[in-house]
């Protein structure tokens, strides 16, 4: 049975931080992107809303900073390892995030199959963000739906990793999830849970990882 495996980014490959948090520390902006963070994690903006004082914030933004803050993310260990053994298998794996566009898709140049972010203009800035491109939770569905359609399978042969209330649609609608350092409420929703910093760890979770893959 080939599977498909569907990655959050912000908090579950990337350790105790997100993608907007790591642009903006680029730009002396954390404290002005920690408020925003705070808003939308109290469900006092939504996602467009979100992505639109995003956008605002960084004016000043270029490709360079946007290269530094993916180099410098505290990155979990063994994602492109994981990534190369489920292509390995003859499986697939993409990362499905509420994140700009821009910074998820080079999650490709490490190996993954897709990656789907909020759909942000090209940096530098030089035109406005189009809500009808940023994602939500159900979004995320929609998406992966798209993938499996795409690749071949349902989403019976799906997997997905994640680690707060953006991606409990996601786990709701695939057989086999696992919480990484995970919010209590998604934890209760997950099939598997994981703690720690070694996407290596949590993909053994699953049952279907070799030996190969093992930290160390």
């Amino acid at each position: 049975m080939t599977l498909l495996h569907l990655f959050d980014l912000d908090g579950t490959l990337m350790y105790g931080s997100a993608s907007p948090v790591e642009i903006s520390r680029q730009l002396g902006l954390s404290d002005e992107i920690a408020e925003l963070e705070r808003a939308f994690a109290a469900r006092e903006l939504q996602p467009h809303q979100f992505a639109l004082a995003a956008q605002k914030l960084w004016a000043e933004l270029t490709p360079a900073h946007v290269r530094a803050a993916f180099d410098g993310a505290p990155w979990l260990s063994g994602i492109r390892e994981v990534w190369q053994e489920i292509r390995g298998r003859g499986d697939y794996c993409a990362v499905i995030s509420l994140s700009p566009s821009f910074f998820v898709e080079l999650l490709l140049e490490w190996g993954a199959h897709a990656a789907h972010g909020s759909v942000f203009p090209e940096v530098p800035f030089t035109r406005p963000v189009d809500v009808a491109g940023i994602l939500t939770p159900e979004g995320k569905v929609t998406v992966a739906d798209q993938l499996c359609a795409r690749f071949g399978v349902t989403r019976a042969d799906c997997v997905a990793y994640g680690d707060s209330s953006t991606d409990v649609e996601l786990f709701a609608a695939v057989p086999l999830s696992v919480a990484v350092n995970a919010r209590p409420y998604l934890v209760e929703r997950a099939t598997h849970v994981y703690e720690g910093r070694d996407l290596r760890e949590a993909y053994q979770l699953t049952g279907v990882a070799r030996t190969g893959v093992e930290a160390s």
